[in-house]
């Protein structure tokens, strides 16, 4: 649990990169979704190089291709600007979604796998998410909806959203970013609606969560809403990518958050 007064110191130290952009093993390129293992191993959906980064804890210097860096391409072999990947640690792999191939794909995570497989074909995915049962939430930021899979299933339910485009409760507009709470509550990451919204089990309409309020740079106001995490209090930590900072919304308080980190330009 983080306490909800927590404080965080405001420079950041650098994980992963931070050499310029470049293809190198010590550079990334448009970084967009990431996920951090129980060991603080992190797997980077390195975008514009078509490629999943690998950074060990404590290895600040290089990172190692695990996933694609065979260019830009729709073979096994190849990524499509990647932006969001997942490690399921039942089957030490890496979950994709490999926007750029409107796919999502596994890769094993053992030494020597040289291709993924196809999971789900024919979605234009930007976030994924695996609750403790292994069900598999995928966004679909053109149908406007995020569905729930269980893996190699190709029928899915419908968690929130899928009534088109829009700003109503029961609509998203451009879904990206998920995160799925241990009561399987879907927040999604509503970005051109500038907001978060959460939709409860089973739930036909979404609640605001943050933002919401048009995009500026407000307390009240979120701006193209990336990255979510929820703690076990229920406290959403946002990263608010068009201002620069990440927030912080207690469950008490709906209307405004705290800027936790960045808002410095």
């Amino acid at each position: 649990n983080i306490p909800a007064n927590a404080t965080w110191k405001q420079d950041g130290v650098t994980a992963a990169g931070g050499n310029g952009q470049g293809d190198v093993t010590n550079q990334l390129y448009l970084p967009y979704g990431l996920f951090v293992d129980d060991d603080q191993t992190v797997v980077i959906a390195d975008h514009v190089n078509h490629r999943i980064m690998q950074w060990k804890n404590g290895d600040t210097t290089n990172g190692q291709v695990v996933a694609g860096g065979k260019g830009e391409g729709n073979g096994l072999h190849q990524l499509n600007g990647p932006t969001d990947v997942l490690i399921d640690k039942e089957t030490d792999s890496l979950i994709i979604c490999d926007q750029g191939n409107r796919r999502v794909v596994r890769w094993s995570r053992r030494s020597g796998t040289t291709q993924g497989e196809i999971l789900i074909d024919n979605i234009d995915c930007y976030g994924v998410a695996m609750d403790e049962q292994r069900y598999l939430y995928v966004s679909d930021e053109r149908k406007h909806d995020v569905r729930r899979y269980q893996l190699g299933e190709k029928n899915y339910t419908l968690v929130a959203g899928g009534n088109g485009e829009g700003d109503g409760p029961n609509q998203l507009d451009g879904p990206t970013y998920l995160f799925i709470d241990r009561d399987h509550s879907v927040y999604v990451s509503d970005n051109n609606n500038h907001r978060v919204t959460k939709w409860n089990k089973g739930a036909k309409e979404g609640i605001v969560a943050a933002g919401g309020q048009d995009k500026r740079n407000a307390l009240t106001q979120l701006s193209y809403p990336n990255g979510i995490f929820v703690d076990t209090l229920g406290t959403l930590y946002v990263a608010d990518s068009g201002n620069h900072r990440v927030m912080r919304w207690t469950q008490g308080d709906k209307k405004q958050g705290t800027v936790i980190v960045g808002g410095n330009g």
